[in-house]
């Protein structure tokens, strides 16, 4: 028996969070004892939305078996969505906000990791 959508959605974003914060977890980790630089974080933190949201596109798509590529992207894009409102929410009172170019950047890496998990499963 199939599960229902939004309950399939959110058992893949959920695991997307799990994977993402152990990602991160073990690249904290590694910048620790290798002392990265800016930019290698940054390319990892984007890798890091990418293979969580392929990881919550794959489940999605197992789950909701047709139109896998539609529940992949949906899923990348509500994993892109809480994240933004998250980061809003915790920005809300600083003055550093991100650039324009770093949301689409997060945006597509979402969005793709999500569409190609759909495609994937």
């Amino acid at each position: 028996m199939n599960p229902s959508k939004p309950k399939a959605l959110l058992r893949s974003l959920l695991v997307s969070y799990l994977v993402s914060g152990i990602l991160l977890l073990v690249l904290s980790l590694i910048l620790y004892r290798l002392k990265l630089k800016e930019t290698q974080v940054n390319t990892a933190v984007y890798v890091i939305y990418l293979l969580a949201c392929l990881t919550g596109g794959l489940l999605a798509g197992k789950a909701l078996i047709s139109r896998r590529f539609f529940w992949g992207l949906l899923s990348g894009l509500l994993y892109f969505a809480v994240l933004a409102a998250v980061s809003w929410l915790l920005r809300r009172g600083t003055a550093g906000a991100t650039s324009m170019e770093q949301t689409t950047a997060v945006l597509a890496c979402c969005a793709a990791g999500g569409i190609i998990g759909g495609i994937m499963s």
